[in-house]
């Protein structure tokens, strides 16, 4: 599963119940996952996956970070 939406970066406002909405959207998500993938491009995490994150944790999910992954050359080979 991905990011539901990245609206700070496209400058689209959001009203406070969208935003609860969308919080609540990706806690469920972590419940289905079996780990999450924190994507933290230059070492970066926003408040709500640092909650995301804590949830996770709370829960047993196991956790990898974005600047942490190294890519298999085979993930690439035809």
């Amino acid at each position: 599963m991905s990011v539901a939406f990245f609206e700070h970066w496209d400058g689209i406002e959001i009203s406070k119940d969208q935003s609860e909405l969308l919080g609540k959207i990706h806690l469920r998500k972590i419940d289905m996952s079996d780990e999450i993938f924190v994507i933290d491009v230059d070492g970066y995490i926003g408040d709500s996956t640092r909650k995301e994150i804590e949830y996770a944790e709370k829960t047993g999910k196991a956790i990898r970070y974005y600047s942490n992954v190294e890519i298999p050359s085979t993930m690439f080979s035809p």
